[in-house]
This record gives structure tokens, sequence and C-alpha cells, in this order.
């Protein structure tokens, strides 16, 4: 077996044992943190479960303050964003005294660093909020928003790019390392106030600090992973127009042409245009312009291919840092499915046994499919509650939209519906809703594969731990065996055979069944 699977298969291993041997997590895991972000444009506070590779949200919390609007000219922080600010980090001190949580972290950024009274809004700031906030400089502000998206997207290779009110703070990654950060003082609230509202003064500001750099276009052809408020609303913008059927912003991608149309439109959209829309909020639209005017022109100058959306940045940034080393190792697809597993599960060990049971069917997998399938697994137990006329959409739908990173939504898609097939058994996938078009043909066959021969493991073990130890599957050529022992006799009945047929012809072979 290749050292990945043993790596997949050692996550649910191992907390498998600490369980059974009565050991706890590491106490730190165990305590919530709450991490709050002042930024030019808004003040965020998210109160995570705990400090763990897959971290669950116990509060989400923001407000538009906009302390950097009018900064250019006026020369000083806004006095009615700092009012509002200090009045929400006071309501965010009660907030996390409410939950009791010991470990706070508090950061701020552009707008707080750059402006004269950036220092005196920072006492008071502390004063509210009841500990010290960090003022992060340009590099560190750049390298910890891409230690987030690599924390969300693992395999991310291109320019990590965060666009906060003040400033534009980029980081090439790759193979899970950051590269040399970079920063520029145009987030849209200073593009505002330098352009005096005008789009096309606001390109030349950004083309003009683009043109600093010489290597822009070495990143031709790879993906902009973007980070902020004002490119999440962009995003929201496209999937309304093309219909997309997955609301998740994390992974969504837009190509280059696209990406491009639809920037030059929304660069030109008056407020009451995008507050007609209804997707994004008032207070995000005035900045939403020149949130694309910098996407359009950060695309031109460097010929980047696609735009990937990261619902992770800065504050998964500063969450990620606080992980063990083993801990930041750990693939958050299959940490998230493996602690679903534990919670919901009737045997969560039967994932694993259900795992290694089917791996003689999959003998010719990739690294990717192995990955997927070891999901497929762990979420396979799922809908065990819900009504039976429910488990199998009602499945496919808690798995599609789950709030776990490291998947692209084609995986997502693909995991989903390998579940579905689980509970639904080979009937065809629902196509009214759209989400069937995420998936090519033979996505769609393995999907069906995994979950076929989920479905023959329930069958035989009734999800008993140690029960399908005692059947085994060999895949020889253009057949597949099932092994019954004699003794149990009783099980080859009219189900398991049904359900051998429906895998045989989703894996395009003969399946037969032999008592031993």
């Amino acid at each position: 077996m290749s050292a990945k699977a043993v790596s997949i298969m050692g996550i649910v291993s191992a907390e498998t044992r600490r369980e059974q041997q009565g050991m706890s997590r590491p106490r730190d895991r165990q305590q919530p943190v709450a991490i709050v972000d002042i930024g030019s444009n808004s003040v965020r506070l998210v109160i995570y479960e705990a400090c763990s590779r897959t971290p669950a949200i116990l509060h989400n919390e923001k407000m538009i303050c906009a302390i950097g609007r009018n900064m250019v000219s006026s020369g000083r922080l806004s006095e009615d964003g700092i009012r509002s600010a200090l009045q929400v980090l006071g309501r965010y001190r009660v907030v996390a005294d409410a939950h009791r949580v010991e470990l706070r972290e508090a950061v701020a950024t552009a707008a707080a660093r750059d402006a004269p009274n950036g220092r005196e809004f920072v006492r008071r700031a502390e004063a509210a909020w009841g500990r010290p906030i960090r003022i992060l400089s340009g590099e560190e502000e750049a390298r910890v928003a891409a230690e987030g998206v690599l924390s969300g997207i693992p395999d991310a290779d291109g320019l990590a790019a965060d666009l906060g009110g003040g400033s534009l703070d980029m980081v090439p990654v790759r193979n899970g390392e950051t590269g040399t950060p970079l920063t520029f003082p145009f987030g849209p609230l200073r593009l505002i106030d330098l352009s005096k509202g005008d789009p096309d003064k606001a390109r030349k500001i950004v083309d003009d600090g683009l043109s600093q750099i010489p290597d822009m276009r070495e990143w031709a052809g790879s993906a902009l992973y973007a980070v902020g408020g004002a490119w999440r609303s962009f995003a929201r913008v496209d999937m309304e127009e093309v219909r997309y059927p997955l609301h998740v912003l994390h992974h969504y991608e837009i190509p280059r042409g696209r990406a491009l149309r639809l920037a030059r439109v929304v660069a030109r959209m008056s407020r009451k245009s995008l507050d007609r829309l209804g997707i994004i909020s008032r207070r995000r639209a005035e900045a939403l312009p020149y949130g694309a005017v910098v996407l359009e022109r950060l695309l031109l100058a460097s010929r980047m291919e696609r735009v990937v959306i990261s619902a992770y940045g800065l504050r998964e940034g500063i969450l990620h840092s606080r992980l063990a080393p083993d801990e930041r190792e750990k693939d958050p697809l299959i940490q998230f499915a493996a602690d679903t597993n534990r919670r919901i599960a009737r045997a969560p060990g039967h994932a694993d046994e259900l795992f290694h049971w089917m791996s003689p069917l999959f003998g010719e997998e990739d690294a990717e499919a192995l990955r997927i399938r070891k999901a497929a697994c762990l979420f396979s137990d799922v809908g065990w509650r819900r009504h039976p006329d429910d488990r199998a959409a009602g499945a496919f739908n808690q798995i599609i939209s789950g709030p776990f990173v490291g998947a692209s939504h084609r995986v997502r898609a693909l995991v989903a519906t390998a579940v579905f097939h689980r509970y639904s058994g080979d009937e065809d996938f629902p196509l009214g809703n759209g989400l069937g078009e995420l998936l090519n043909p033979e996505d769609s066959r393995l999907a069906r594969q995994i979950g076929l021969a989920a479905r023959l493991g329930f069958a035989l073990s009734s999800s008993a731990i140690g029960e399908l130890s005692r059947y085994s599957l060999e895949s020889t050529g253009q057949r597949f065996l099932l092994k019954i022992p004699r003794e149990r006799a009783a099980v080859n009945g009219e189900p398991v055979h049904k359900r051998v047929a429906a895998l045989a012809q989703a894996l395009d072979r003969r399946g037969e069944v032999d008592l031993v």
C-alpha cells in the first residue's frame, strides 16, 4: 500500500486508539480560540471551537466600520469608523467572555499601521477588547494570509492575494511553501480616496503599482488565490450570473476570460445598481467596483489563467500558526471526515474496515482517487438517523455543502455522489439541481463504484464492527469474487446478490459469490 494510503488511514486509526486507551487530545485543542481582525474596512470576530486542523466555528461576526475611509485625503483614521470599531470591540469582549474563551488574539492591519493616529486608536482598541492588539507589518499580513490560503488549499500553486480595505498583499505559494511577500497601498477604500471615485484613475494607480514588479509574467498560466470580502462579493455576483448550482465560495473557480469580462462590468456599476442585485450587502457594494478594478489589472499584468476564491485567509493563518507541526500536516478533508465519522456514525471504526475491505476492487487508483474513496467511507454512515426517504438526498446535501476545506468543488461533488449511491443504490443521480454537472462521466462512474461497494459492505456487516473481516473480496481480470464462509450461508440471499450485480455492472466486470 502507498505511503499516502498509510498516512490517510493513520488519521482515523490514531484517533481510535486514543479513544480506546482513554486518552484525550492535547488540552489546547479543547479550548476555544477567539481571533479579532481589525481591517481598514471591517472588524471581525471569529471564535473557533478548538485549535485544530479542522476548526468548527462557534461564533462569527463582523461590522463594517471603515476606519480607513478617506484616510488619504484626511491623513487620519475616520472618527466615525473609530467609534464604531471601539463599540464593536467592546461587544466582542462580552461575547468572548460569554464563551469563556481564554485564548484570544487580535491583529490590526493596513489602516492602523499607516495612519498617524493609528497607534492611539490601537491603544483605545486594546482597552475596549481587554487584551493586546498586534499591528501587523505589510509583509507579516501578506505572509499570514498566504499561510491561511495554504491551510485551506494545501496544493495551491500560484499567487495568494489578500485584498483588504487599505492594501493588496501578495505572496507566491507552491508545494505548501510561501515566497517573498509584496504589499501595495491600494485596497478599495484607498482607491476610492486616491482616485476621487474615478475607475479609470483607479486603474492607472493599480497599473503603476504593479509595474514595479519586474517578473509579473512568471505567474502566467497559474492561479490567483483571492482572499478578502470584496473578492468574495465578486464571486457571488459571478455565481448568480452563471447560475452556478453550488453556493460554496471556498475553492470556487472563475476562468480568466470570464473574470475579466465581469470585472469590467462591475467596475462601472453604481452602488444603487449593485444594491438592486440583492446578492451582496450594502456596505460591501461601495468597495466592490474597486475590488473588481484591482482584479482586472492584476489578471492583465500577470496573465494568470483562473481565479480561485479562498475563504481562508488572515484569521485562519493565525490559527494555523498555533498548531503543532504534526497537526498542520494533516489532510483537512480527511480530518474533517474523520471527525464527522467519530461524532455521527453508529460504529466509527466501521469506516476503516469498509475502506480496507473494498480496496481490492480499486487496485489501480492514484493518490487522489484513494483520498476520495477514504473520505466517502468516512462519510458513509452520516445518514443513518434520517428518514429513509431522505437518506440519499439528505446525506448528499450534508456533504456537498459541508464546512470543510481541502477539496475542490469537483471533489466535493464526487465524494457526496458516492455517498448518495451508498444509500440509493444504482439509481441515477437526480440532475434537476444541476449539481451533477460538476462531474465528468469518469467522475460519475467512480462515484457509483465507490458508493455501490460501500452499499454491499453495509449489507454484509450491518455496520457492526468486525463483521466485514469475515468476508473477502478478490479481483482478478474481468471479474470480482465475494467469498462468504459456509457457516454464514444465510447471508447469501437476494439482497446481497442484487448488490453484487449492481456493483459488477458499475465496475464493468462479472461479479460472483462463492461459499468457502
